[in-house]
């Protein structure tokens, strides 16, 4: 299946699967970035629980790394992934920690789900199943910003603190940030409870009306949300250009063949990875 579309391109190359951003490589001489593609590779590099994975698991996980960092022309050893966990955390980060091999499971970056840099050579790398991966860029002050933006994060405005925090370090102007949104979950699958409901309404009263991006599926007991709409309108009040707000469109449970979703595969579940680096 070819997940292309106006927004994205769908390659395969080197025996592994990858989506670019058609806007992103208006700018390839600038920047590369890719967003993985396939269920055959898994790019956790930890368990959910910060236990190593055997020693098969991890070089497994090294090797699909450095097939799609080899097939965008690019070095492995250039990495810096977070350790996600839900949270609002977003790093600013000035160089690499390890010389020779990539920044995975370091303390730096415990509790962190959004990176930030303005150095060349360093690629910025999240994982997701499900969850929003967001990739930014500023081509005016060459800034990149890579953030994993699940429910919990979206409820945190993580994307808004990326943006702000762009602003506040690097002098980024919002108008020219372009913020790209890779596969996840989406509101045809993104079904919660009265809890999770009551959360969003809560927190998002400036989105009202409600009804824009909450559906009731369920009387009075479950809800389908639209989390990629509460993201792109938040960034719209950021100063954010509607233009510069680009979706992928694509739904990680509908395409659950193509892409790893926690909700299909249950425990177990693999992960895909956003990666964006400055040449």
């Amino acid at each position: 299946m070819d997940l292309s579309n106006d927004n994205i391109i769908h390659v395969k190359k080197g025996g592994i699967e990858f989506l670019q951003f058609r806007r992103l490589l208006e700018y390839k001489d600038i920047i590369n970035h890719a967003y993985s593609i396939g269920t055959d590779w898994n790019f956790r590099t930890a368990r959910a629980n910060k236990q190593k994975l055997s020693d098969d698991e991890y070089e497994k996980a090294i090797e699909a790394y450095n097939k799609l960092c080899i097939e965008i022309n690019t070095k492995a050893n250039n990495l810096v992934k977070t350790n996600q966990n839900h949270t609002k955390e977003v790093k600013i980060i000035q160089k690499k920690i390890k010389e020779q091999e990539p920044d995975f499971n370091l303390e730096r970056y415990s509790n962190t789900d959004g990176l930030i840099t303005d150095k060349k050579n360093i690629i910025l790398s999240t994982t997701n199943a499900d969850c929003i991966l967001l990739l930014f860029f500023d081509p005016a002050k060459k800034v990149i910003a890579n953030t994993h933006s699940g429910w919990k994060g979206t409820l945190q405005r993580i994307s808004v603190v990326t943006v702000r925090k762009m602003i506040e370090v690097y002098g980024c102007n919002p108008q020219d940030i372009i913020c790209c949104i890779c596969p996840s979950i989406r509101k045809c699958h993104f079904e919660v409870e009265n809890d999770v409901k009551d959360m969003f309404e809560n927190e998002f009263q400036d989105l009202k009306p409600f009804e824009n991006w909450i559906e009731e599926k369920i009387p009075n007991q479950k809800w389908n949300i639209d989390t990629i709409f509460i993201n792109k309108q938040i960034l719209l009040k950021e100063n954010l250009k509607e233009e510069n707000i680009i979706d992928s469109g694509i739904c990680s449970v509908c395409n659950s063949n193509s892409i790893h979703s926690f909700r299909v595969e249950k425990e177990g579940y693999g992960l895909n990875t956003a990666l964006i680096e400055l040449k």
